[in-house]
């Protein structure tokens, strides 16, 4: 385990795709419960930030680790809240883990941290390879673009052909200082974040560095739409 991290967890009800998405059945456990899981067996500083009741009360059943916040309109800002909540010191190291990943793997997390050091960058963030045409198209799929160091260029959803070159599929996850998400969350919202509904937009707008940590493994796609939820049945049920 990594005790040196706070891992945490942004959660809301609200969805447009999966009603109740956090609250959605994964193969005998909900979402939440099972992205907190995985979490919190990388760190024991592992938390979820909501403003739900309904999954603060679906949580209780396996841990006490929840921290009520305010309505928000974005993850980091309602992790904000929660690391606030929790008097963390500046330089302590967060990683915002998005409510609907519940198969990151270790090693992943391990090698965020290793180029969050090595790296000069504000914000570090995940990508991985394009798994086939269809991700391309997919509005679910975010894409990442990068330099050739691997620094963020761009995010989008449904790219322009002649706009993206060598796009790579963006994994919800970032890490930064608590100084740093200070900053980030006094930013006003920007017109970019709010269209395409991509929070790390408003990061690079305002020149933040976002370094992009590219996972080359197997892993399983986020829940965003009920495919997924099919998919990742199969996926347990596989194992």
């Amino acid at each position: 385990m990594n005790e040196s991290i706070y891992i945490l967890i942004p959660s809301r009800i609200g969805s447009t795709r999966i009603k109740n998405k956090p609250l959605v059945d994964i193969n005998g456990e909900s979402l939440i419960q099972r992205v907190f899981k995985n979490a919190l067996s990388i760190s024991p500083n592992t938390y979820v930030a909501t403003d739900s009741e309904l999954i603060k009360d679906n949580l209780l059943n396996i841990s006490s680790n929840v921290i009520m916040t305010s309505e928000h309109i974005s993850g980091t800002d309602r992790i904000y809240e929660a690391a606030s909540k929790l008097n963390l010191p500046n330089d302590t190291f967060i990683l915002n883990l998005q409510g609907d990943e519940p198969f990151i793997p270790k090693e992943l997390i391990d090698q965020v941290i290793n180029d969050f050091n090595e790296n000069d960058c504000d914000v570090i963030t995940v990508s991985t390879t394009i798994k086939s045409k269809d991700d391309i198209s997919n509005p679910n799929c975010v894409l990442v673009e990068t330099d050739k160091d691997m620094y963020a260029e761009n995010f989008v959803r449904v790219p322009d052909s002649d706009l993206t070159i060598n796009p790579l599929r963006h994994i919800g996850i970032y890490g930064y200082s608590f100084k740093t998400l200070n900053s980030l969350v006094n930013l006003e919202p920007t017109k970019s974040e709010l269209e395409f509904k991509l929070e790390q937009l408003r990061f690079l707008e305002n020149n933040y560095t976002i370094y992009v940590s590219h996972y080359d493994e197997n892993m399983p796609n986020g829940i965003d739409t009920e495919q997924d939820v099919l998919n990742a049945n199969k996926y347990l049920q596989s194992k």
